[in-house]
Protein backbone atom coordinates (compact mmCIF):
# COMPACT_ATOMS: atom_id res chain seq x y z
CA UNK A 1 0.00 0.00 0.00
CA UNK A 2 1.23 3.11 -1.28
CA UNK A 3 1.85 6.37 1.23
CA UNK A 4 -0.25 9.29 0.81
CA UNK A 5 -0.80 12.52 2.20
CA UNK A 6 -3.95 12.74 4.01
CA UNK A 7 -5.50 16.15 4.26
CA UNK A 8 -8.90 17.50 5.88
CA UNK A 9 -11.67 17.78 3.04
CA UNK A 10 -12.89 20.52 4.06
CA UNK A 11 -9.48 22.86 3.85
CA UNK A 12 -8.94 25.09 0.74
CA UNK A 13 -5.74 26.68 0.60
CA UNK A 14 -5.48 30.37 -1.52
CA UNK A 15 -9.01 31.20 -1.27
CA UNK A 16 -9.16 34.50 0.68
CA UNK A 17 -7.27 36.52 -1.65
CA UNK A 18 -8.47 38.17 -5.10
CA UNK A 19 -7.22 36.59 -8.19
CA UNK A 20 -5.99 38.39 -11.18
CA UNK A 21 -6.59 36.21 -14.32
CA UNK A 22 -4.33 36.34 -18.00
CA UNK A 23 -5.16 34.07 -20.96
CA UNK A 24 -2.43 34.23 -23.54
CA UNK A 25 -1.77 31.78 -26.40
CA UNK A 26 -4.98 29.47 -24.97
CA UNK A 27 -3.38 29.03 -21.32
CA UNK A 28 -5.01 30.33 -18.27
CA UNK A 29 -2.55 31.79 -16.05
CA UNK A 30 -3.41 33.47 -12.83
CA UNK A 31 -1.68 35.41 -9.66
CA UNK A 32 -2.52 35.56 -6.16
CA UNK A 33 -2.93 39.51 -4.61
CA UNK A 34 -4.63 40.95 -1.38
CA UNK A 35 -8.24 41.93 -1.58
CA UNK A 36 -8.78 45.63 -2.67
CA UNK A 37 -5.02 46.26 -3.55
CA UNK A 38 -5.73 45.31 -7.38
CA UNK A 39 -7.48 48.50 -8.07
CA UNK A 40 -5.04 50.56 -5.97
CA UNK A 41 -2.23 49.17 -7.85
CA UNK A 42 -3.87 50.21 -11.31
CA UNK A 43 -4.91 53.36 -10.31
CA UNK A 44 -1.62 54.80 -8.98
CA UNK A 45 -2.09 54.80 -5.43
CA UNK A 46 -0.40 51.93 -4.39
CA UNK A 47 3.46 51.25 -5.63
CA UNK A 48 5.14 48.38 -3.72
CA UNK A 49 4.51 45.42 -5.10
CA UNK A 50 5.06 43.24 -2.19
CA UNK A 51 2.02 45.28 -0.78
CA UNK A 52 -0.10 43.63 -3.85
CA UNK A 53 1.17 40.97 -4.76
CA UNK A 54 0.93 37.64 -1.88
CA UNK A 55 3.51 35.52 -3.84
CA UNK A 56 5.78 36.20 -7.00
CA UNK A 57 4.24 33.08 -8.16
CA UNK A 58 2.19 32.20 -11.07
CA UNK A 59 -0.22 29.96 -10.86
CA UNK A 60 -2.29 27.70 -13.71
CA UNK A 61 -5.18 28.01 -11.12
CA UNK A 62 -5.07 29.63 -7.77
CA UNK A 63 -7.48 27.58 -5.62
CA UNK A 64 -6.00 24.44 -6.29
CA UNK A 65 -2.25 25.70 -5.71
CA UNK A 66 -1.11 24.17 -8.88
CA UNK A 67 1.80 26.31 -10.55
CA UNK A 68 2.08 26.89 -13.98
CA UNK A 69 4.95 25.68 -15.93
CA UNK A 70 7.96 27.31 -17.02
CA UNK A 71 7.67 26.29 -20.55
CA UNK A 72 4.01 27.51 -20.84
CA UNK A 73 5.39 30.70 -19.41
CA UNK A 74 8.13 30.89 -21.99
CA UNK A 75 6.16 30.31 -24.83
CA UNK A 76 3.69 33.31 -23.46
CA UNK A 77 4.92 35.66 -22.11
CA UNK A 78 8.91 35.20 -23.81
CA UNK A 79 10.38 34.76 -20.57
CA UNK A 80 10.30 33.06 -17.08
CA UNK A 81 11.18 35.74 -14.78
CA UNK A 82 7.93 35.48 -12.51
CA UNK A 83 7.82 39.29 -11.15
CA UNK A 84 7.58 40.66 -14.78
CA UNK A 85 5.33 38.41 -15.57
CA UNK A 86 2.80 39.13 -12.15
CA UNK A 87 3.45 42.38 -13.09
CA UNK A 88 1.99 42.31 -17.38
CA UNK A 89 -0.61 39.76 -15.71
CA UNK A 90 -2.23 42.56 -12.85
CA UNK A 91 -1.81 45.45 -15.82
CA UNK A 92 -3.53 43.53 -18.13
CA UNK A 93 -5.62 40.69 -16.33
CA UNK A 94 -9.15 40.63 -15.34
CA UNK A 95 -9.87 40.70 -11.82
CA UNK A 96 -11.98 37.74 -10.30
CA UNK A 97 -14.66 39.16 -7.78
CA UNK A 98 -17.12 37.14 -5.87
CA UNK A 99 -20.99 37.72 -6.11
CA UNK A 100 -21.20 39.74 -3.43
CA UNK A 101 -18.56 41.65 -4.12
CA UNK A 102 -19.67 42.16 -7.76
CA UNK A 103 -23.08 42.96 -6.48
CA UNK A 104 -21.43 45.68 -3.89
CA UNK A 105 -19.64 47.33 -6.63
CA UNK A 106 -22.41 47.76 -9.03
CA UNK A 107 -24.99 48.92 -6.24
CA UNK A 108 -22.20 51.77 -5.83
CA UNK A 109 -21.47 52.54 -8.97
CA UNK A 110 -25.46 52.64 -9.59
CA UNK A 111 -26.11 54.97 -7.05
CA UNK A 112 -22.85 57.41 -8.25
CA UNK A 113 -24.84 57.58 -12.07
CA UNK A 114 -27.70 58.38 -10.44
CA UNK A 115 -26.29 61.28 -8.40
CA UNK A 116 -24.12 62.76 -11.37
CA UNK A 117 -27.80 62.34 -12.98
CA UNK A 118 -29.54 64.31 -10.51
CA UNK A 119 -27.10 67.12 -10.45
CA UNK A 120 -27.14 67.36 -14.41
CA UNK A 121 -30.65 67.80 -14.82
CA UNK A 122 -33.80 69.63 -14.07
CA UNK A 123 -37.59 69.36 -14.29
CA UNK A 124 -38.55 71.74 -17.51
CA UNK A 125 -41.72 72.85 -15.97
CA UNK A 126 -40.56 73.86 -11.85
CA UNK A 127 -36.74 74.21 -13.01
CA UNK A 128 -35.55 72.26 -10.13
CA UNK A 129 -33.77 68.86 -9.63
CA UNK A 130 -35.10 65.36 -9.39
CA UNK A 131 -34.71 63.59 -6.12
CA UNK A 132 -31.99 61.08 -5.89
CA UNK A 133 -34.87 58.02 -5.46
CA UNK A 134 -36.94 59.39 -8.30
CA UNK A 135 -33.83 59.37 -10.47
CA UNK A 136 -33.30 55.51 -8.99
CA UNK A 137 -36.88 54.54 -9.23
CA UNK A 138 -36.74 56.31 -13.75
CA UNK A 139 -33.44 54.39 -14.26
CA UNK A 140 -35.71 51.04 -13.09
CA UNK A 141 -37.84 51.97 -15.05
CA UNK A 142 -36.28 52.18 -18.08
CA UNK A 143 -34.14 48.97 -17.16
CA UNK A 144 -30.57 50.43 -17.37
CA UNK A 145 -28.05 48.01 -16.26
CA UNK A 146 -24.41 49.38 -15.05
CA UNK A 147 -21.33 48.37 -17.12
CA UNK A 148 -18.69 48.21 -14.59
CA UNK A 149 -15.88 48.91 -17.51
CA UNK A 150 -17.11 52.30 -18.35
CA UNK A 151 -17.21 55.19 -16.31
CA UNK A 152 -20.21 56.73 -14.43
CA UNK A 153 -20.00 60.08 -15.69
CA UNK A 154 -20.03 58.38 -19.58
CA UNK A 155 -23.17 56.40 -18.51
CA UNK A 156 -24.50 59.41 -16.78
CA UNK A 157 -24.77 61.13 -19.99
CA UNK A 158 -26.28 58.04 -22.04
CA UNK A 159 -29.36 57.69 -19.26
CA UNK A 160 -30.07 61.35 -19.62
CA UNK A 161 -30.23 60.73 -23.07
CA UNK A 162 -32.66 57.52 -22.85
CA UNK A 163 -34.62 59.40 -19.81
CA UNK A 164 -35.53 62.41 -22.31
CA UNK A 165 -37.56 60.01 -24.20
CA UNK A 166 -39.87 59.03 -21.81
CA UNK A 167 -39.94 61.41 -18.84
CA UNK A 168 -40.27 65.18 -18.70
CA UNK A 169 -36.72 65.99 -17.91
CA UNK A 170 -33.81 68.07 -19.27
CA UNK A 171 -29.72 69.16 -18.93
CA UNK A 172 -29.76 71.75 -16.35
CA UNK A 173 -28.23 74.76 -18.36
CA UNK A 174 -24.50 76.11 -17.73
CA UNK A 175 -23.58 79.91 -16.22
CA UNK A 176 -21.17 81.66 -18.39
CA UNK A 177 -19.51 84.74 -18.81
CA UNK A 178 -19.00 86.29 -21.82
CA UNK A 179 -16.89 88.71 -22.55
CA UNK A 180 -15.86 90.29 -25.93
CA UNK A 181 -15.07 93.36 -27.57
CA UNK A 182 -18.08 95.77 -28.52
CA UNK A 183 -17.82 95.20 -32.42
CA UNK A 184 -17.73 91.68 -32.12
CA UNK A 185 -20.78 91.53 -29.68
CA UNK A 186 -23.59 91.26 -33.11
CA UNK A 187 -21.98 88.16 -34.09
CA UNK A 188 -22.12 86.35 -30.57
CA UNK A 189 -25.54 87.56 -30.25
CA UNK A 190 -26.61 85.89 -32.83
CA UNK A 191 -25.18 82.61 -31.97
CA UNK A 192 -26.40 82.99 -28.83
CA UNK A 193 -30.19 83.39 -30.22
CA UNK A 194 -29.11 80.26 -32.17
CA UNK A 195 -28.77 78.25 -28.76
CA UNK A 196 -31.82 79.58 -27.08
CA UNK A 197 -29.58 80.84 -24.59
CA UNK A 198 -30.53 82.94 -21.37
CA UNK A 199 -28.90 86.62 -21.05
CA UNK A 200 -28.92 87.30 -17.21
CA UNK A 201 -27.31 90.61 -17.84
CA UNK A 202 -25.03 92.52 -19.51
CA UNK A 203 -22.07 94.82 -18.32
CA UNK A 204 -19.95 97.56 -20.43
CA UNK A 205 -16.55 98.42 -19.55
CA UNK A 206 -14.75 100.88 -21.88
CA UNK A 207 -14.75 99.00 -25.02
CA UNK A 208 -15.62 95.77 -23.80
CA UNK A 209 -19.12 93.63 -23.17
CA UNK A 210 -19.44 91.52 -20.60
CA UNK A 211 -22.44 89.13 -20.86
CA UNK A 212 -23.65 86.44 -18.33
CA UNK A 213 -25.69 83.43 -19.65
CA UNK A 214 -27.27 80.42 -19.36
CA UNK A 215 -26.46 77.97 -22.18
CA UNK A 216 -27.46 74.38 -22.98
CA UNK A 217 -24.12 72.08 -21.65
CA UNK A 218 -24.04 70.76 -25.45
CA UNK A 219 -23.05 73.92 -26.71
CA UNK A 220 -20.16 75.00 -24.60
CA UNK A 221 -17.55 73.39 -27.02
CA UNK A 222 -19.09 75.93 -29.70
CA UNK A 223 -19.23 79.09 -27.23
CA UNK A 224 -15.82 78.23 -26.54
CA UNK A 225 -14.58 78.14 -29.89
CA UNK A 226 -16.84 81.07 -30.71
CA UNK A 227 -14.87 83.43 -28.03
CA UNK A 228 -11.56 82.28 -28.83
CA UNK A 229 -12.10 83.25 -32.26
CA UNK A 230 -13.59 86.20 -31.22
CA UNK A 231 -10.97 86.98 -28.78
CA UNK A 232 -12.53 87.32 -25.99
CA UNK A 233 -12.76 85.44 -23.06
CA UNK A 234 -15.15 82.73 -21.48
CA UNK A 235 -15.46 82.10 -17.40
CA UNK A 236 -17.67 79.69 -16.00
CA UNK A 237 -19.61 80.96 -13.33
CA UNK A 238 -21.74 77.27 -12.83
CA UNK A 239 -21.45 73.89 -14.25
CA UNK A 240 -25.40 73.28 -13.44
CA UNK A 241 -27.57 75.81 -12.86
CA UNK A 242 -31.17 74.93 -10.23
CA UNK A 243 -34.45 76.99 -10.08
CA UNK A 244 -34.14 78.55 -6.63
CA UNK A 245 -37.08 77.59 -4.02
CA UNK A 246 -38.15 74.23 -2.39
CA UNK A 247 -37.89 71.02 -3.82
CA UNK A 248 -40.94 69.89 -2.73
CA UNK A 249 -39.59 66.13 -2.67
CA UNK A 250 -42.54 65.27 -0.67
CA UNK A 251 -44.15 65.05 -3.99
CA UNK A 252 -42.13 61.99 -4.97
CA UNK A 253 -42.88 60.67 -1.54
CA UNK A 254 -42.08 57.09 -1.83
CA UNK A 255 -44.90 55.88 0.16
CA UNK A 256 -47.36 57.14 -2.57
CA UNK A 257 -46.91 53.88 -4.11
CA UNK A 258 -48.38 51.93 -1.58
CA UNK A 259 -52.61 51.16 -1.12
CA UNK A 260 -54.54 52.60 1.50
CA UNK A 261 -54.24 50.02 4.50
CA UNK A 262 -57.69 49.97 4.80
CA UNK A 263 -59.16 48.55 1.39
CA UNK A 264 -59.43 44.95 1.25
CA UNK A 265 -57.10 42.59 -0.38
CA UNK A 266 -58.36 42.65 -3.94
CA UNK A 267 -58.24 45.79 -4.07
CA UNK A 268 -54.50 46.27 -3.08
CA UNK A 269 -53.66 44.09 -6.00
CA UNK A 270 -55.26 45.89 -8.54
CA UNK A 271 -53.39 49.15 -7.30
CA UNK A 272 -50.08 47.51 -7.78
CA UNK A 273 -51.43 46.17 -11.18
CA UNK A 274 -52.18 49.98 -11.98
CA UNK A 275 -48.88 51.40 -10.44
CA UNK A 276 -47.11 51.41 -14.27
CA UNK A 277 -44.67 53.93 -16.03
CA UNK A 278 -47.75 56.14 -17.23
CA UNK A 279 -48.72 57.18 -13.69
CA UNK A 280 -44.84 57.46 -12.83
CA UNK A 281 -44.75 60.24 -15.99
CA UNK A 282 -47.89 61.69 -14.77
CA UNK A 283 -46.76 62.58 -10.87
CA UNK A 284 -43.67 63.94 -12.51
CA UNK A 285 -45.04 65.90 -15.10
CA UNK A 286 -48.08 67.74 -12.49
CA UNK A 287 -46.12 69.06 -9.98
CA UNK A 288 -48.29 71.03 -6.95
CA UNK A 289 -48.05 74.81 -7.07
CA UNK A 290 -48.21 77.12 -3.97
CA UNK A 291 -50.89 79.16 -4.61
CA UNK A 292 -52.45 82.41 -2.11
CA UNK A 293 -55.92 82.66 -1.37
CA UNK A 294 -57.96 85.34 1.05
CA UNK A 295 -59.06 84.29 4.68
CA UNK A 296 -62.79 84.47 4.03
CA UNK A 297 -63.63 84.87 8.05
CA UNK A 298 -60.59 87.42 9.36
CA UNK A 299 -60.24 88.78 5.57
CA UNK A 300 -55.82 87.77 6.26
CA UNK A 301 -54.23 86.58 3.59
CA UNK A 302 -52.92 83.58 4.06
CA UNK A 303 -50.74 80.82 1.96
CA UNK A 304 -52.05 77.76 0.99
CA UNK A 305 -51.26 74.56 -1.04
CA UNK A 306 -53.32 73.16 -4.04
CA UNK A 307 -53.24 69.41 -4.94
CA UNK A 308 -53.74 69.47 -8.48
CA UNK A 309 -54.50 65.77 -8.70
CA UNK A 310 -57.59 66.56 -6.17
CA UNK A 311 -58.26 69.89 -7.04
CA UNK A 312 -58.43 71.45 -3.51
CA UNK A 313 -56.55 73.33 -1.39
CA UNK A 314 -55.27 71.74 1.65
CA UNK A 315 -53.59 74.19 4.13
CA UNK A 316 -50.06 74.91 5.00
CA UNK A 317 -46.99 73.27 4.78
CA UNK A 318 -47.76 70.26 7.26
CA UNK A 319 -51.10 69.71 6.30
CA UNK A 320 -49.95 69.74 2.63
CA UNK A 321 -47.56 66.76 3.48
CA UNK A 322 -50.16 65.02 5.44
CA UNK A 323 -52.76 65.39 2.64
CA UNK A 324 -50.10 63.06 0.26
CA UNK A 325 -50.20 60.39 2.57
CA UNK A 326 -54.15 60.21 2.61
CA UNK A 327 -56.16 57.76 1.26
CA UNK A 328 -58.29 60.91 -0.68
CA UNK A 329 -55.22 61.72 -2.33
CA UNK A 330 -54.31 58.05 -3.03
CA UNK A 331 -57.46 57.01 -4.46
CA UNK A 332 -57.40 60.16 -6.55
CA UNK A 333 -54.24 59.66 -7.97
CA UNK A 334 -55.31 55.93 -9.02
CA UNK A 335 -58.15 57.86 -11.10
CA UNK A 336 -55.71 60.12 -12.35
CA UNK A 337 -54.06 57.24 -14.07
CA UNK A 338 -57.13 56.06 -15.75
CA UNK A 339 -58.13 59.33 -17.64
CA UNK A 340 -61.10 60.19 -14.39
CA UNK A 341 -61.52 63.24 -12.71
CA UNK A 342 -60.86 63.79 -9.28
CA UNK A 343 -63.20 63.34 -6.40
CA UNK A 344 -64.09 65.49 -3.19
CA UNK A 345 -63.21 63.30 0.26
CA UNK A 346 -66.59 62.90 0.26
CA UNK A 347 -67.35 61.46 -2.53
CA UNK A 348 -63.93 59.85 -2.16
CA UNK A 349 -65.24 57.62 1.14
CA UNK A 350 -68.30 56.82 -0.72
CA UNK A 351 -66.73 55.29 -3.88
CA UNK A 352 -64.47 53.35 -1.23
CA UNK A 353 -67.35 51.81 0.57
CA UNK A 354 -69.09 50.98 -2.99
CA UNK A 355 -65.61 49.09 -4.08
CA UNK A 356 -65.63 47.20 -0.73
CA UNK A 357 -69.22 46.15 -1.09
CA UNK A 358 -68.66 44.73 -4.66
CA UNK A 359 -65.08 42.86 -3.77
CA UNK A 360 -67.54 40.86 -0.80
CA UNK A 361 -70.18 40.22 -3.34
CA UNK A 362 -67.69 38.86 -5.25
CA UNK A 363 -66.19 36.47 -2.55
CA UNK A 364 -69.70 34.78 -2.53
CA UNK A 365 -70.43 34.80 -6.45
CA UNK A 366 -70.97 31.59 -7.85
Amino acid sequence: MSKILVQPIGQKRLTNVAVVRLKKRGIRFEIACYKNKVLSWRSGVEKDLDEVLQSHTVYSNVSKGVLAKSKDLVAAFGTDDQTKICLEILDKGELQVAGKERESQLSSQFRDIATIVMQKTVNPETQHPYTISMIERLMHEIHFAVDPHSSSKKQALEVIRELQKHFPIKRSPMRLRLTVQEHNFSALSEKLNTWNASIMSKDESGNQLSIVCEIDPGFFRESDALVRNLQGRLEMLSVSVHGEGDTQVEDYDDHENMPPPSLPKETTDSIAQHDSVAELGERIKKPTSSVTSENASSGESSKQNKCSTCNAFVGDARQYREHFKSDWHKHNLRRKTRQLPPLTAEECMADVDMSDSKSDLKDYSF
